[in-house]
């Protein structure tokens, strides 16, 4: 599996969560099967219920983490997606309501199922390493907005760009300008997906001057324009003018 800029081997039983857009491929040299669970943001938006079920940045938008799991408790999964199937097949009073209460529940399960997969397969760092990762992570997610480049993290860091992009590339199997790029991304969609600020006001927040140039970096991370994003995932068509 490659998701964004990384490769993966999975095994059975796994949950993939991405976003849309999200660029991915699956490829396997045996058959295989399993579900999509796919849902637009005018069903249920997971933003807007972030305080009811801790989605972002556990399941969807983890820039630093991966994007998969394994889960413990099939029977739950599959019997979940078994009644969500049953309920789309039938043409009833209340069922968008039902179906949401089954996504809610299916939700919440994978972020217990995933949080507990990230405690039990946390890397072994040296202590060095690991305070160096978790500073990074910190900076990233405190300056995206206006540092865009490795080497002003591995300045702010006090360590050499090259060791910075090894540690990244040896536990988070990422490069560096990835990382960092993921996260912008991140921030860009958020915009794009729940506000109406015109894009030149999104670029200009996220640090980019010019908004083509960073309507081009959008393009080339997600594969469509932030306009042709926000037209087909975005939710700000809702909002009150």
């Amino acid at each position: 599996m490659k998701v964004d800029f990384s490769e993966y081997q999975l095994k059975e039983n796994h949950i993939i969560c991405l976003s849309p857009y999200q660029p991915f491929t699956l490829s396997s040299e045996e058959e295989c099967s399993g579900f999509i669970l796919n849902f637009h943001p005018d069903f249920f938006c997971t933003y807007r219920h972030q305080n009811e079920i801790e989605t972002e940045g556990v399941l969807f938008g983890n820039f630093h983490g991966l994007p998969f799991f394994k889960i413990t408790e099939e029977f739950l999964f599959f019997s979940l997606m078994e009644q969500i199937s049953r309920e789309m097949s039938k043409d009833s009073i209340a069922q968008h309501e039902v179906l949401v209460a089954f996504l809610k529940v299916f939700l919440i399960e994978a972020v217990r199922q995933k949080k507990k997969f990230d405690k039990d397969s946390v890397l072994k760092f040296t202590d060095r390493q690991s305070e160096i990762l978790q500073n990074l992570v910190d900076a990233i997610e405190s300056n995206y907005a206006r540092l865009h480049s490795p080497q002003e993290y591995a300045d702010m860091l006090c360590v050499s760009s090259r060791t910075l992009a090894g540690i990244v590339k040896k536990y988070l199997n990422q490069t560096l300008t990835s990382l960092i790029t993921h996260r912008i991304v991140v921030a860009a969609k958020r915009e794009l997906y729940l506000t109406s600020k015109p894009v030149k006001q999104i670029a200009a927040n996220l640090g980019y001057e010019d908004e083509f140039y960073f309507s081009r970096f959008f393009k080339k991370k997600v594969g469509v324009s932030p306009g042709i994003y926000r037209k087909t995932v975005g939710f700000a068509k809702l909002e009150k003018k």
